[in-house]
């Protein structure tokens, strides 16, 4: 991956262009068009962090991790004055089948591996989400959301928990985020999360996996299928989020931004 790849500005039709740049430090062509629904000022800035886990750690803590690592890497080494105000936006997703973390596939082999796993039975999609301002004296707000409005209800501080940390917000029963006023060695405010979702593949013959893996498809997507592609075919039910399941879970990623005063229907209020 080259030192700075190619990034492009987008600025949706009927967008608050006083809003903070929006800097998805992504190449999914998933994730750009989900951040194209908030009709915001949008760059893409890919991300070169290191993808490397340990081998312990849970689900949850691998895509907030990882997420977090994408978002940092980018505005520590990829922006200019021109990006600033903005908000940097890393995600990751991984599908996992019983306590097994399915990545992208190696081959076409490795696809049809994990596609004949998935099918007939039901596995876990987790999507991490961070978002770091890129002016350091910009912190979220702590604003307070009413218990049972859009699912969402404020949690208590935790013990043990880093002392940058202000608190947690659950997403219903799907994920949750957390808030920090500043990130371990005094980066920018930051806040990081996660979603789970629930999804059953029908019985799928091995005629139909191979012709699947054939399309090109599977190539590069956790668990070798794609939730608004052809893939769609085989998912017998969802149970959760389905732009998670897409990449970006644009429900959490909403609540995140109004924390960075970035509020895609702001124009529409002031009308």
């Amino acid at each position: 991956m080259n030192a700075m790849s190619p990034s492009t500005t987008d600025h949706s039709q009927g967008a608050d262009i006083s809003a903070p740049l929006l800097i998805l430090a992504s190449s999914s062509p998933r994730r750009q068009e989900l951040v194209r629904t908030f009709r915001l000022p949008y760059k893409v800035v890919v991300s070169d962090a290191d993808e490397a886990v340990e081998p312990n750690m849970l689900p949850e803590q691998v895509v907030e991790e990882l997420s977090l690592r994408k978002a940092q890497a980018v505005l520590e080494h990829k922006l200019s004055a021109e990006d600033k105000p903005g908000i940097v936006i890393g995600s990751d997703t991984i599908v996992v089948l019983e306590d097994r973390i399915l990545g992208k596939p190696v081959d076409e082999a490795d696809a049809f591996s994990m596609l004949k796993g998935l099918q007939g039975r039901t596995h876990r999609v987790y999507s991490g989400v961070a978002c770091i301002h890129t002016d350091t004296g910009e912190e979220p707000d702590s604003h307070e959301t009413a218990d049972g409005a859009g699912g969402m209800s404020r949690l208590p501080e935790k013990e043990g928990e880093s002392s940058g940390e202000v608190g947690a917000v659950a997403l219903g029963d799907t994920g949750q985020y957390r808030l920090w006023s500043r990130l371990p060695g005094g980066s920018p405010g930051a806040i990081v999360g996660h979603t789970v979702s629930h999804v059953t593949f029908r019985p799928m013959s091995d005629e139909e996996i191979y012709a699947y893996i054939k399309t090109g498809e599977p190539r590069d997507k956790a668990g070798s299928y794609g939730v608004q592609g052809l893939g769609a075919v085989f998912i017998e039910k969802i149970e959760g989020d389905f732009y998670s399941v897409m990449g970006l879970p644009l429900n959490m990623l909403y609540q995140m931004l109004l924390t960075f005063k970035a509020d895609p229907f702001k124009t529409f209020y002031e009308r």
